[in-house]
């Protein structure tokens, strides 16, 4: 009997764009456990690397914020059932309240914030939440926020389904030229959806996954057959610089330069500011990002197929 659902299968086809068939028998070889199955697709070459926050979509806003001098920066999602009520002005009002609640007030988690008084008004966060939700009368949900320092810029896509927050130090300040790099570095960070920052953040297991994934390619292309072990192991080490390439943030082409990478970018900003930029963190939310929806009927499809 399989170990995994039609819905597993369906989740993994959105994730890699590989068929059907072969996830399902990803999955049947994995044993039902998704990311081995995600990791056998790439190493027959099926699949790039998956990128989860495209898996499963959620309703909502995504909201960032900053104070006058771009010293503090605040980022929350709120999630809503329906696309109505996140596209409803009230709703993306309490959204910027909450934010601008988080920059002043600096919650330690979710909890603190729902006890923390709701910026502008006369009651918690809670009682606010609950007051839009009888407006409403839909779950509604504070799903998660974040806050960094230093000199920040906030970017929220047109449809507030995503946002970033971007933390730089610089003796130059919030110039008009460093808040213009680090807009770019945000828009970069939203568009080729970076994971880390810099190579060195990188856990070594990811590391070590992503070595024997190379070397399972490798094994299976027969101009790599008469290579010595040694040799493999160092093309592996290699190609490991287009895996930092596509997901840390630094290493990244920058999409609107001419070649250069985000970090020489940001040090050709640097020289035009008349001090070093260095970014420190980001923050980068995508609405819905992980969350469970209601099933379509092209389960119903997968399903028959589970079954012969």
């Amino acid at each position: 009997m399989a170990n995994f659902t039609a819905k597993d299968v369906n989740d993994l086809r959105k994730s890699t764009g590989v068929g059907l068939m072969d996830c399902k028998k990803a999955l049947t070889e994995a044993d039902g456990d998704v990311e081995k199955a995600i990791v056998i697709l790439r190493e027959k070459g099926l699949a790039n690397q998956a990128k989860k926050a495209d898996r499963i979509a959620a309703e909502g806003a995504v909201i960032a914020v900053t104070n006058a001098d771009h010293s503090v920066g605040a980022i929350v999602e709120v999630n809503s059932e329906t696309d109505f009520v996140a596209q409803n002005e009230e709703f993306v009002g309490f959204c910027e309240g909450l934010a601008q609640t988080v920059l002043e007030a600096n919650p330690a988690d979710l909890d603190a914030l729902k006890a923390t008084k709701f910026a502008g008004k006369d009651m918690t966060v809670e009682e606010a939440l609950q007051e839009i939700f009888l407006k409403f009368r839909e779950n509604l949900q504070i799903r998660r926020f974040a806050r960094l320092e230093g000199v920040v810029k906030e970017y929220v896509h047109f449809n507030k389904k995503e946002g970033v927050l971007v933390a730089a130090s610089t003796d130059a300040g919030a110039t008009a030229d460093v808040l213009e790099c680090l807009n770019d570095v945000a828009l970069q960070a939203d568009a080729m959806k970076a994971t880390y920052l810099t190579k060195e953040e990188v856990p070594a297991s990811v590391i070590e996954q992503e070595k024997q994934i190379v070397m399972a390619q490798m094994a299976e292309d027969p101009k790599m057959a008469n290579k010595p072990e040694q040799v493999l192991a160092k093309i592996a080490e290699g190609k490991l610089g287009v895996y930092f390439k596509d997901n840390c943030l630094l290493c990244q082409e920058f999409v609107k330069g001419e070649g250069e990478s985000i970090e020489q970018y940001v040090a050709a900003c640097g020289k035009k500011a008349g001090a070093p930029i260095k970014v420190n963190s980001f923050v980068r939310f995508i609405c819905g990002e992980g969350i469970e929806k209601r099933v379509d009927d092209f389960a119903g499809e997968i399903a028959s197929m589970l079954n012969k």
